[in-house]
């Protein structure tokens, strides 16, 4: 099992710097992990996102599709990209706390 260090905090991820265990996420971890993959500041937007991504994973299990994101909080996905540099997978769902997304995201 990897771990990843962020400012003295160590977590348990996997190979693609995914926790593990998403059930220790909480706002300080997403706003840990949004600081490493180079994200200062989460604003309403950022959360809003989380919020969509967090929601979808507790009620089904899983990741949303992008489709999903950007109809429910109204932005685009190039929005989505500027916001998570890392895109929808790579960069929402890490600081999300999600574990890695099978499929397209």
């Amino acid at each position: 099992m990897a771990t990843l260090e962020i400012h003295g905090k160590t977590f348990e991820v996997d190979g693609d710097g995914f926790l593990t265990d998403p059930s220790i996420w909480n706002e300080d971890v997403a706003k840990l992990f949004a600081e490493a993959d180079g994200i200062t500041e989460l604003n309403d937007k950022h959360w809003a996102i989380i919020k969509i991504i967090r929601d979808n994973f507790e009620e089904k299990g899983n990741a949303p599709m992008v489709r999903t994101i950007c109809k429910e909080t109204g932005l685009k996905l190039k929005d989505i990209y500027e916001l998570f540099p890392l895109g929808p997978a790579r960069g929402a769902c890490r600081v999300a706390g999600l574990p890695k997304p099978d499929g397209c995201v």
